[in-house]
């Protein structure tokens, strides 16, 4: 997921979304995406969006951050997959007791978060990185010095959605340089279960909510292009079929 540069919402104390607000103060559509609280924003803040969800600079600079593609990142041989790779679109499986036992599943997470952090991102779900099992690893202020921000789920489902709607420009790391406006749940419950097999019941809402949102979408082959509008669609297809050309056979569109 990605975010836009910050700059001057120093004013704002507690935003979690900022389109409609954004849209009427700055005119450039697309000018700013989703910001979690201010007091959430690290020297970098994130995008919105995927798996993975990518970092911009808050330095006030009002100039974006480059795209980032780590390629080759050091303690894994795991590399974001971009679109149509098929991964984003196969079936991702449960992953068992065995499996967690195994100590496996904690290594995937561990080095999930290696790659998470250098694209500069705040989530990460398994597919995206080739793997089709059911794991989610994301940390909402994208900065991997505060790692008592990390959440690792496994298994995880959404059992109650609000009622309230809300949309926020969102983008995605197996997606460069493409974005648009996608209609989320204000708060979801879900459950889950930890590394360790512990199960858990949680609530989230407003930034995490949409993070988590993004990354379970990827657990059920489901991507962002998918959720929108006719419109913003049609901005980005050259640079989607230029992706599809460029993979060539096997692309999972």
């Amino acid at each position: 997921m990605r975010l836009p540069v910050v700059s001057r919402w120093t004013m704002i104390t507690s935003i979690t979304t900022i389109s409609s607000l954004s849209r009427r103060m700055f005119p450039t559509a697309g000018a700013f995406t989703a910001l979690p609280p201010v007091s959430k924003i690290s020297k970098t803040c994130v995008t919105v969006a995927s798996s993975s969800h990518r970092l911009w600079s808050s330095t006030g600079t009002n100039q974006q951050k480059e795209e980032v593609d780590p390629g080759a990142v050091a303690g894994t041989t795991l590399r974001i997959v971009k679109y149509p790779h098929p991964s984003l679109r196969a079936e991702n499986m449960e992953i068992s007791e065995d499996e967690l036992r195994s100590g496996d599943i904690s290594k995937l997470a561990k080095e999930m978060f290696l790659l998470m952090y250098a694209a500069e991102g705040v989530g990460l779900a398994a597919p995206q990185v080739g793997v089709n099992k059911r794991l989610m690893v994301y940390n909402p202020t994208g900065d991997k010095t505060k790692w008592l921000d990390e959440t690792v789920l496994v298994n995880p489902r959404i059992v109650t959605f609000s009622d309230g709607r809300d949309v926020d420009i969102e983008g995605c790391l197996s997606f460069p340089d493409m974005n648009g406006d996608v209609e989320r749940s204000k708060w979801i419950k879900v459950e889950a279960m930890s590394l360790k097999g512990k199960k858990m019941k949680k609530k989230f809402k407003g930034w995490e909510a949409r993070i988590f949102q993004h990354e379970y979408d990827h657990l059920d082959g489901v991507v962002y292009i998918d959720r929108l509008s006719e419109e913003d669609r049609n901005e980005i297809q050259p640079k989607l079929d230029a992706l599809v050309e460029g993979f060539g056979d096997g692309a999972a569109l």
